[in-house]
């Protein structure tokens, strides 16, 4: 859980969803061929596994919107919700998808 009375720290968090971000990006390269079809970044979701009362999802998250917006420029920054979850799947610490317009290939 990320918080203060979880196992993981906000910064420790930022990380996990900055990586989670560069899988994301993993994925569209390989669905795409490269990532030079890319748009822009229309919308990101974030989930964030919280220990109770724990605030700040956004701020977790913003570890993958500042990832898409240092490869893409302005064409990285997209609409976003951030929520926090009671639970993720395997206790992981967060979860993201993201949309994506690119040019037809």
């Amino acid at each position: 859980k990320v918080g203060p009375t979880g196992a993981v720290p906000l910064e420790q968090a930022r990380l996990a969803a900055r990586l989670t971000g560069l899988q994301i990006l993993t994925s569209v390269r390989l669905t795409l061929g490269t990532l030079d079809r890319v748009e822009r970044v229309v919308k990101v979701f974030g989930m964030v596994n919280c220990a109770p009362g724990f605030n700040q999802t956004p701020a977790v998250i913003d570890g993958c919107s500042e990832l898409f917006h240092e490869v893409f420029g302005d064409a990285g920054r997209h609409t976003r919700s951030a929520v926090g979850m009671a639970e993720l799947p395997f206790d992981i610490p967060v979860e993201i998808e993201a949309i994506f317009q690119a040019t037809a290939g």
